[in-house]
């Protein structure tokens, strides 16, 4: 297909938005992006001009991607106060605002001013991993399942909404209104619902969408977490994603669930039926990859300061480089597939994961580290093959059997990444140097102050 041809289909495309958006009696369309602390932030066209906006973009700063969580720039070459990117939006992620009258949106790529993708935006980051992935004959899926605490305002606090236990039917009962509009509000955008239930934490909620492609995965979050974060709103609530909201309740991950298949989609390369754990020698090789780069990995899933509050042995959140056969205390769990669907429905499941990632850098760190142990056919080792806690072995057993501590501090993670040059060479100079200044940033700062002060500094932004 040529430049022209491709033009021409986008600028169909365009012109069907703006035909949807008319009909709707949208005003003003979101092009959304997802920042290096995890923020999602955007622009928005009036419907007037968005026919031009669509092909020329909004303009925005180099800056905003040395943007800390903190809203301080950080100074990092070529992110100054000079220089202008585009968020240009994918015509495919047009979708109606459910909780917000007359606004639509759309996920955003930043694009140059000579028309080519910016190194530093982490959309194309994941992007150039698909890639990577579909030279070699494979295609990553994906799902995000995340937890969210729904909060009310008490003066200058933020409390849990009520005081109820996992799983319980009154929890499911005290939330049934928002969760029945959250419910229809992601239909509205075809983000098809998979299952719900009250987390353990007090006002804890779990609600999962269907997997899908790993870009649209990554998409499909962005609109999941601006979805319930403007309906509770909408109904006087609050919700935040933070991975510890308070220092007293269970935190709050997003675990990642996550198998490879062939280009057509039709054959699950993770599953081997008949072999140890349903795993095939393909996905042990995918799996030894993670293991290996886990500990620089969390700085990219795991990546904000209040992570490490949640990233705790016997919290659920996987404390120790291991993987299990459904071991929720392993980083990563081999997900029991569906009777009957065992092929289409096997999974792994990476749990120290949290929702102050950006899910682009997440992925593409993710898939980077897999196909890593597929070029190098990593072996997988059994001795980190768990179906105990990690945290009840001794540190004599842990040590014996490779079973690493995590980093302990986003301190800690930044090195790691630091030295894994596998994933800083996949996230390139431009975004790895720009992402690695603002977690510093954050780390130097929130490491300073009190426990209140970086509880209530991860809440509202998450």
């Amino acid at each position: 297909m040529s430049v022209e041809q491709r033009a021409g289909g986008l600028e169909i495309q365009a012109a069907e938005v703006v035909r949807l958006a008319r009909q709707a009696d949208v005003r003003l369309v979101r092009f959304l992006y997802c920042d290096n602390s995890g923020i999602i932030r955007g622009k928005a066209a009036h419907l007037d001009t968005l026919l031009d906006r669509m092909a020329a973009g909004l303009g925005l700063p180099v800056e905003a991607q040395a943007m800390n969580l903190l809203d301080q720039p950080q100074p990092v070459d070529g992110f100054q106060a000079v220089g202008e990117v585009r968020l240009v939006p994918d015509p495919s992620t047009f979708v109606l605002v459910p909780y917000a009258a007359h606004v639509a949106a759309m996920i955003a790529d930043m694009v140059r001013l000579d028309h080519q993708p910016w190194e530093a935006c982490p959309r194309r980051f994941l992007k150039r991993q698909i890639e990577a992935g579909l030279a070699e004959g494979l295609q990553l899926q994906a799902a995000f399942e995340p937890e969210w605490s729904l909060a009310v305002r008490q003066g200058d606090l933020y409390v849990p909404f009520d005081e109820s236990m996992g799983f319980s039917g009154v929890g499911m009962s005290t939330a049934a209104q928002v969760i029945d509009e959250i419910v229809l509000a992601l239909e509205a955008q075809n983000l098809q619902v998979e299952q719900y239930h009250p987390e353990h934490g007090h006002g804890q909620q779990e609600l999962s969408i269907r997997h899908a492609p790993a870009l649209r995965a990554a998409d499909n979050h962005l609109l999941y977490r601006e979805t319930v974060r403007g309906v509770v709103y909408k109904q006087g609530f609050f919700a935040s994603f933070a991975p510890k909201p308070w220092p007293n309740q269970a935190g709050n991950g997003c675990h990642i669930h996550f198998s490879v298949w062939d280009p057509t989609g039709e054959q699950n390369l993770f599953y081997g039926e008949g072999r140890r754990h349903g795993l095939s020698e393909f996905a042990e090789h995918f799996l030894a990859g993670v293991l290996e780069h886990l500990a620089a990995l969390v700085a990219l899933t795991c990546p904000s300061y209040n992570s490490y509050q949640r990233l705790q042995p016997g919290l659920r959140s996987s404390a120790y480089v291991s993987y299990g056969p459904d071991n929720r205390e392993a980083a990563v769990r081999i997900a029991s597939p569906f009777w009957g669907k065992e092929m289409r429905s096997f999974n792994l499941e990476l749990k120290a994961a949290d929702s102050s990632s950006n899910p682009y850098i997440a992925l593409g760190g993710l898939l980077a580290a897999g196909l890593d142990g597929v070029r190098r056919e990593l072996p997988l080792d059994r001795a980190r093959c768990l179906e105990v806690d990690p945290a009840s072995l001794s540190p004599e057993e842990r040590e014996s059997r490779g079973i690493s501590r995590l980093p302990e501090t986003l301190e800690a993670a930044i090195r790691e990444l630091e030295e894994d040059r596998v994933l800083l060479d996949a996230m390139g100079d431009d975004l790895s140097r720009a992402y690695l200044a603002v977690r510093r940033s954050e780390w130097e700062t929130f490491s300073q102050e009190s426990s209140q002060f970086q509880h209530r500094g991860h809440f509202w932004k998450y």
